[in-house]
């Protein structure tokens, strides 16, 4: 098979993880996966021992990361990056990946707790407040009644100190938690997950962000007809208008435009060599 340039956005290739194949958008590798896909690779990581994370990411992440370096390797080492909005979905159908469907944080959440049932996973829930835990803790129970919650926490909102993140990664691995679920703000929560990934022994970290504030029941979330057709960001916008219009005036251009300079050629986003420890060549080998 030909070799393909890894700054095109039609790269289908291996990640060295061997986790899924992905596509290359404006920069960031996103896995061709859909929901039931992503579930069993998870559970097949946490079998194996290993030791990740995942990141779901729609196009706002996407576009934020083009301005900063790190959190776009924090992206590229993930275990997982899932396609949680209809863009990146069309992007991977585009690339040739006709099975990959979107992978919504609480669906994903929803979907790792039901598979996770009946083989005892342990769940630790990271994030929000002591009233949002409570909630969700309530109601993930009252959905999956054999499920395993073995602790949560709700950090303070601002930056940790040095001790803190040490006591509270000996509160997470006294949890003998497999899968911790941090509900933070984005990118917050991908920031987290990179930093403290080493200090853990859960097997799985999955930021799923508002996912903690859905399931709990504090916000509504966006009528599936409409999550499906690409304009969530509307209905989101309609909900939390001065929070959110900044954001979105920002976003929906920048990422129309600069994915249509990808797909035309007109401006490379190469995923970094550095960050998967791969010359060009090797990884354009490994395509499949």
């Amino acid at each position: 098979m030909g070799k393909q340039p890894v700054g095109s956005s039609q790269t289908s290739v291996l990640h060295p993880k061997g986790s899924s194949e992905w596509t290359n958008v404006l920069g960031v590798r996103v896995s061709a996966v859909n929901l039931k896909s992503a579930t069993g690779i998870i559970q097949k990581a946490i079998e194996d021992g290993r030791k990740e994370y995942v990141c779901v990411r729609d196009a706002h992440g996407i576009v934020r990361c083009q301005d900063d370096p790190e959190l776009r390797s924090i992206h590229n080492r993930a275990f997982l990056v899932t396609p949680d909005g209809m863009p990146l979905v069309w992007a991977l159908k585009r690339a040739g990946h006709a099975e990959s469907d979107r992978v919504y944080g609480p669906d994903l959440m929803l979907s790792v707790f039901d598979a996770g049932s009946s083989r005892g996973l342990r769940h630790f829930l990271y994030g929000a407040t002591d009233e949002t835990l409570e909630k969700l803790r309530a109601r993930l129970l009252a959905k999956f009644p054999q499920a395993r919650i073995v602790g949560s926490y709700a950090p303070p909102f601002r930056k940790l100190s040095t001790r803190e993140e040490t006591e509270i990664a000996d509160r997470l691995n006294r949890s003998g938690a497999d899968i911790i679920w941090v509900g933070l703000s984005s990118p917050k929560q991908e920031l987290w997950m990179a930093r403290m990934r080493d200090r853990l022994e859960a097997s799985m970290l999955i930021g799923v962000g508002a996912a903690f504030d859905f399931h709990a029941g504090l916000k509504r979330q966006a009528p599936r007809i409409i999550q499906r057709s690409g304009f969530e960001w509307a209905f989101r916008l309609l909900c939390e208008p001065r929070r959110l219009w900044r954001r979105y005036a920002l976003v929906v251009p920048t990422f129309i435009s600069l994915t249509a300079f990808q797909r035309l050629g007109l401006r490379k986003f190469p995923i970094e060599d550095a960050v998967f420890g791969l010359s060009a060549p090797k990884a354009a080998a490994a395509k499949v």
